[in-house]
């Protein structure tokens, strides 16, 4: 039986459509890019190299084929410049809204910065979208929104006080889209990621994620630090996963309002778990890494705990979570190794 998100690709394949992608230039962005060129859509990427990198899109030219990256159209521009916003979104079918500024720690450090880029410039994206009257609007939300809600698995209905200033100007993008539809009946779709990791991720840099930090430090046999006991866990996510997700949304017909969906794997995973299986997989490729953790202070603002109850994203928009931690783990150690 052909899954939905097939279908959706077949579909595409056969009825190109034009696409911007804010961030393209980011991790995500950037294999959102690769995945919409390889299937002959035209895309307009926007990026203000905040956080992105030139070599990412680099890297995207030399998978795709010579015609279809003349697909692309590039604008060096800021979601923070409402006209600039306006030049990305002319003509275009589909947004997909992921630049933005992560992490909870650089939050807490500039906050303000955070606020810009995260609801300022949400906000710019969502007026040149909705002025442009796009056929659909998909954007990153976060998994932080549920603050110190205790319940596992989080459901989209459920969500606590939060715990960063990054996770305030998320719920704030979640809020903006309900008003954007109750006020000018502009529908959307806001995805909660879940920890997403994969090519492309940076490993660098004070505010790198985890998987590609630790995965650096066990290829260069570097010591790897634990926030806390190591038991706090997280439902890590692969990236195709999350284009997946993107891809169901942008062309679902189920989507009314301003709907809010989980995209993850419905599992959860310790960081004692996640060193474990990362120094499996890298030694299977030849490294030798024999030092144990070492556990530091747990880190200002996080949760303890994190797990999606994915069901909403199954009946809504057909998600089947292709990748588990496992395999998702052996995919991005294949790329960074």
């Amino acid at each position: 039986m052909t899954s939905r998100y097939e279908q959706v690709k077949a579909d595409l394949q056969a009825s190109p459509k034009t696409w911007l992608i804010t961030g393209v230039a980011g991790f995500i962005g950037s294999n959102l890019l690769e995945t919409l060129l390889k299937l002959n859509q035209t895309v307009v990427g926007l990026d203000n190299f905040a956080t992105g990198h030139q070599y990412n899109m680099d890297e995207v030219k030399t998978l795709v084929e010579e015609g279809q990256w003349k697909r692309f159209k590039f604008i060096e521009g800021d979601i923070r410049n409402l006209e600039d916003c306006r030049e990305a979104v002319s003509g275009v079918d589909y947004v997909l809204h992921q630049a933005a500024l992560g992490s909870v720690p650089r939050s807490i450090n500039d906050p303000i910065a955070t606020n810009e880029a995260n609801i300022d410039g949400f906000l710019n994206i969502l007026v040149a979208s909705k002025d442009e009257g796009v056929s659909s609007f998909t954007y990153a939300a976060s998994s932080s929104t549920y603050g110190d809600h205790p319940a596992l698995p989080k459901k989209e209905d459920y969500i606590g006080n939060p715990l960063s200033p990054y996770a305030v100007t998320k719920y704030v993008n979640e809020l903006y889209a309900g008003v954007f539809h109750r006020a000018y009946s502009f529908n959307s779709v806001g995805l909660r990621y879940f920890n997403v990791f994969g090519p492309r991720q940076d490993p660098e840099g004070a505010y790198a994620a985890v998987i590609p930090k630790w995965i650096s430090a066990i290829k260069n046999n570097d010591s790897i630090f634990i926030n806390g006991d190591g038991e706090t866990s997280r439902d890590f996510c692969f990236v195709a996963n999350a284009i997946q997700a993107n891809l169901l949304a942008a062309t679902s017909c189920n989507v009314s309002g301003a709907e809010i969906i989980n995209v993850a794997c419905g599992d959860r995973t310790s960081l004692n778990q996640l060193f474990s299986l990362l120094r499996k997989a890298i030694v299977n490729k030849g490294f030798s890494y024999e030092k144990a953790p070492e556990y530091i202070d747990f880190r200002e603002g996080d949760v303890r705990h994190s797990q999606a109850d994915i069901e909403k994203a199954k009946k809504i928009i057909g998600y089947e979570a292709t990748h588990p931690i496992e395999k998702g783990v052996l995919a991005a150690v294949d790329w960074y190794c």
